[in-house]
């Protein structure tokens, strides 16, 4: 469904992904980990068109998107969430999702339309009850789902979810974890995420893939990646690895 091939991409004398190859297939949920700077945003930002490759290319269901502006990548049906969450803080979430769904690649013109279908996915989410709120009336749990909700407005086919558990507790992150399977088995869209939180990873994923230094170093079943030398020896360093 989603292929990169050589991947690489360069800030100045900084090389931050590396001839990077990668394939995510339909239905799947795929999880990205790594310290931090090792690329895994990056990477989601090439795919998203925000950044340009310097080397490389990649294809989206066997077209190629490389070099594509963010707003025709959306419109293929590639939806994204942001580390950092920025939703329209004047309007309220019913609005929020409404105007994700106006914009993106379901075609839909018509505002009443498009908001009955908002107001859908603010159910699903879990966010019906608060949709005449505005987004900083929700702590942080709220926000995320906001966000992940704004991407389901756009009507993706893949969705790239960035730590969308950061910052949770552990009921939280057990709503979460059911919710990306809901996203998976009741909207039929492929998952591809970043993410810190290992219950996340090790519960959720299908396959994992590693990064260390924009570098890919594993690639596999969840507890084979976090069994792996090379990953261990890039969260906790040399000694470990060797234990």
């Amino acid at each position: 469904m989603l292929k990169g091939i050589g991947v690489e991409k360069r800030f100045g004398g900084l090389t931050a992904v590396t001839s990077l190859d990668f394939e995510i297939f339909d239905g799947e949920i795929v999880g990205m980990i790594g310290p931090n700077g090792s690329g895994k945003t990056t990477l989601f930002n090439l795919i998203s068109g925000l950044f340009k490759l310097d080397k490389g290319a990649i294809d989206f269901q066997g077209f190629r998107i490389s070099g594509l502006p963010p707003y025709k990548v959306a419109k293929l049906g590639i939806g994204r969430t942001f580390q950092i969450v920025r939703p329209l803080m004047e309007l309220s979430l019913l609005e929020n999702v409404t105007t994700a769904v106006l914009y993106g690649s379901s075609g839909l013109h018509e505002v009443d339309v498009a908001r009955d279908m908002a107001m859908n996915i603010l159910k699903f989410t879990g966010l019906d009850s608060k949709f005449r709120n505005f987004p900083g009336e929700l702590g942080i749990e709220g926000r995320k789902r906001l966000e992940i909700a704004r991407a389901l407005g756009s009507k993706p086919k893949i969705l790239l979810l960035d730590e969308v558990f950061a910052g949770m507790n552990s009921k939280e992150i057990e709503g979460a974890i059911e919710l990306t399977f809901r996203i998976r088995d009741e909207y039929r869209i492929t998952v591809f995420m970043i993410e810190h939180v290992m219950k996340a990873i090790m519960t959720a994923c299908d396959r994992v893939i590693a990064l260390r230094h924009g570098v890919k170093i594993a690639d596999g079943p969840p507890e084979q990646v976090a069994n792996d030398p090379e990953v261990i020896r890039a969260y906790l360093g040399e000694s470990y690895a060797k234990n």
